[in-house]
């Protein structure tokens, strides 16, 4: 069985955020770059099973600049046997991914594709699902546990009601959520070979898909700074500054 899973280049998570000074988008001029965390524990959920004996191959995709092979070795520094990089310096939007994604999927043709539920940088929480829309394939969304059986796999889900357990026909389309596993610390002799592997690159015009953005970010502006915080001294105040300053009851 192959895993065909995604990985996402994005800003640090430790690192704070800064909009760029006319309002067009983030600046992310010398700013550090991670792969995304849900993406992370997607790659873990894939190694695991190839160790377990229920994956043969571990395939990394990513979409987007060159500078995403950083990432891809990343991705095969924790355990990718391989990695495909869809070059391109175009702004991609999650139609447009899950587009490029089908048509690596329908070239390399894995029994599961795996990705992290959402990004941390545009949190859209859609790549998958349009995915498994475009490719008429079960999805099975937000997993923390996944087992696979013969000709099945079985998924529990996090839901707001609390858990939901699945039994989907392969070949499905998976999203992970953190609570899957934890991520390990790629090692220093893996890093050093992930160096040395060859990354396929591909264009979205060799694929056949059209990249051009749908929707144009008009403006983006960081959220206004939370008013310090003062203490009151009795109850009653507390109610008036709540009624009369505050507007809220």
């Amino acid at each position: 069985m192959k895993i065909l899973v995604t990985v996402k280049r994005v800003v640090d998570a430790n690192v704070k955020i800064r909009v760029k000074p006319d309002q067009t988008g983030v600046d992310l001029a010398n700013v550090k770059m991670a792969i995304n965390p849900f993406c992370e524990v997607a790659v873990e959920g894939a190694v695991r099973q190839r160790e377990a004996g229920r994956a043969t191959e571990v395939v990394a995709v990513s979409a987007g600049p060159a500078s995403c092979q950083e990432t891809l070795r990343t991705a095969m520094a924790i355990g990718a046997d391989r990695a495909i990089l869809v070059k391109t310096d175009v702004e991609l939007q999650p139609l447009a991914v899950a587009k490029l994604l089908k048509a690596v999927a329908e070239r390399e043709r894995p029994m599961v594709v795996l990705l992290g539920k959402q990004a941390i940088d545009d949190d859209s929480n859609a790549t998958g699902q349009m995915l498994a829309a475009l490719l008429g394939w079960p999805q099975g969304t937000f997993i923390s546990k996944l087992e696979f059986g013969d000709g099945v796999v079985t998924v529990q889900r996090e839901i707001d009601g609390g858990l939901q357990t699945l039994s989907l026909t392969l070949p499905a389309v998976l999203t992970t959520d953190l609570r899957l596993n934890e991520p390990r610390y790629a090692s220093l002799p893996n890093i050093m070979k992930a160096k040395r592997k060859p990354i396929e690159e591909l264009t979205p015009e060799a694929l056949g898909v059209d990249v051009t953005p749908r929707l144009k970010l008009i403006e983006m502006r960081e959220p206004p700074a939370r008013p310090v915080g003062q203490k009151v001294a009795s109850v009653a105040e507390l109610v008036a500054r709540l009624r009369d300053e505050a507007k809220v009851i």
